[in-house]
């Protein structure tokens, strides 16, 4: 009787196994490409600092590490400089117990307008949005600041910051939703 049941598959097959994503072909980074994703840099550092002086300086060490030796990348060269970005964050700005040595100031967000005539109101709300941004707990900083700021794909940002793609969206929502509540309660 025993012989006629079947043997259960192994408990690998039976579960549903996470692999991680396939990356693109490594290749070197363009260095001279670099200057294409500053502004890009610039808008994640400053909602990463909440202040334009400490946004300049981690850009520049960004830039610093980048330069100092070539880089061979796996994903998209976006994706390597946020985590050079982010790394570089952590390491230098966390240690300054997120102190602000100046608030995010209208003339430092005039680069967010795309139309050069300056808005009051629409400097004070990218104002607002950008210190929500930064108060944000860290793993809902990286991911608004990956997707939103920088414009990557949720696959992307998910290969990012080491995460799967489910994650990305689950604390994108959140940290939208944590960003837009507090900047209906500033207003």
């Amino acid at each position: 009787m025993l012989s006629s049941i079947a043997p259960a598959p192994p408990l690998a097959a039976s579960l549903s196994v996470r692999r991680p994503p396939a990356t693109a072909a490594p290749h070197v980074l363009d260095a001279a490409a670099l200057g294409d994703h500053l502004d890009r840099l610039m808008r994640a550092a400053l909602a990463m600092c909440g202040s334009r002086a400490d946004a300049e300086d981690l850009v520049q060490e960004v830039c610093l590490r980048v330069l100092s030796k070539p880089r061979v990348v796996r994903d998209s060269d976006l994706a390597y400089l946020h985590g050079v970005l982010r790394n570089a964050f952590v390491t230098e700005h966390r240690s300054r117990v997120r102190r602000r040595t100046a608030p995010v100031e209208p003339s430092d967000l005039e680069h967010v307008v795309a139309d050069r005539r300056w808005d009051p109101e629409l400097g004070a709300l990218a104002r607002d949005v950008y210190d929500a941004i930064s108060a944000l707990p860290e793993h809902y900083r990286d991911t608004v600041v990956a997707v939103d700021l920088l414009g990557m794909r949720y696959s992307e940002a998910g290969r990012a910051l080491r995460v799967p793609e489910g994650t990305i969206m689950s604390r994108l929502a959140r940290g939208r939703a944590i960003v837009a509540r507090r900047v209906r309660e500033h207003d």
